[in-house]
């Protein structure tokens, strides 16, 4: 019988660290370039609460991608890795902008 598993599902960690890494470059560009309220949120704080939705985003995205896969074997580990690398893709932004958020 033929196999219909797509592939290995390494690529799709790739494609969450993409997300993620997209994301966080858009919130650090616009944190830097003065924008002030970040979904409603007028502290300076509220570039974290977007640092939040593009980690939540790339969750979702790491569960959907693992998903299409079609591959139970190692499912878990492939998640892992990939909330693991968006969470540390997302704390070094948030270290990027913690001289603009505590300014």
């Amino acid at each position: 019988m033929d196999q219909t598993d797509t592939s290995s599902g390494w690529l799709g960690i790739a494609v969450v660290w993409a997300i993620a890494l997209v994301g966080a470059v858009v919130v650090v560009t616009l944190a830097y370039t003065g924008t002030a309220a970040w979904f409603g949120d007028g502290s300076r704080l509220g570039v974290y609460g977007a640092l939040g939705i593009v980690l939540a985003a790339s969750v979702i995205g790491a569960l959907i991608v693992q998903l299409a896969t079609r591959r139970p074997e190692g499912f878990v580990l492939r998640v892992s890795w990939s909330i693991t690398g968006a969470a540390a893709i997302v704390a070094i932004a948030a270290l990027v902008v913690a001289p603009i958020a505590t300014a």
